[in-house]
């Protein structure tokens, strides 16, 4: 299988969980739920999105025709000692991340981490599962050990996925031009204690 990636970088992750701890981050190319194009937004499922996953053209991006190729190239950005750890992103990471490519991460060394949509079911290879709910309907991956909502939006309210089994529930404010929902959240989070604020404290730093 050819991997399509649109980036591959080293930087701390900046959300949920594993806040502040360094990472690879292997962004796919490609989503489910939009084109990645403008003039698509409006009318796709997912219409919030606030990343560029359309080619290969990014930092260190690229088509690896191998699992073995990807794996070495992700290892070679990680520069020693402690535990390595890549986290699986997109777009929606898993209509390309497969068992034998989570294999090969493991045989060279990484702990392996996805951010998914929730709309394809998790290989159980994966050390680490975050869903990020977007549509309801379609949300197939129900367990795992973190679940991040991105708050407010249309399709997905927390007390409609409160009762799945995950370890830790986040909600994280939407980032869109000309509004703040970080108030929203903390109250939200203040009057439902289940649930635990989520900052994407990369942008407020300045990092990738």
């Amino acid at each position: 299988m050819t991997y399509s990636v649109k980036e591959l970088f080293y930087t701390l992750q900046g959300e949920g969980a594993h806040t502040g701890r360094p990472a690879v981050f292997c962004r796919f190319s490609g989503c489910n739920l939009w084109s990645g194009l403008e003039k698509d937004r409006q009318k796709a499922k997912c219409n919030f999105c606030d990343t560029d996953f359309i080619g290969t053209n990014g930092e260190n991006g690229g088509k690896f025709k191998t699992d073995e190729l990807l794996a070495q190239k992700a290892l070679s950005l990680w520069p020693g000692g402690g535990m390595p750890y890549i986290v699986c992103t997109g777009g929606e990471p898993l209509l390309q991340l497969d068992v034998a490519l989570i294999r090969a991460f493991h045989k060279v060394g990484f702990e392996v981490a996805v951010e998914t949509n929730g709309t394809i079911k998790s290989p159980v290879e994966l050390d680490w599962v975050c869903v990020s709910p977007k549509i309801l309907d379609e949300l197939v991956q129900t367990t795992g050990n973190e679940l991040k909502l991105v708050y407010p939006q249309d399709n997905v309210q927390p007390e409609d996925v409160e009762h799945l089994k995950f370890d830790h529930y986040y909600l994280q404010p939407k980032d869109e031009d000309g509004a703040d929902h970080t108030d929203a959240v903390i109250d939200y989070c203040k009057a439902n204690p289940k649930w635990k604020l989520s900052l994407q404290t990369h942008k407020i730093i300045g990092i990738s």
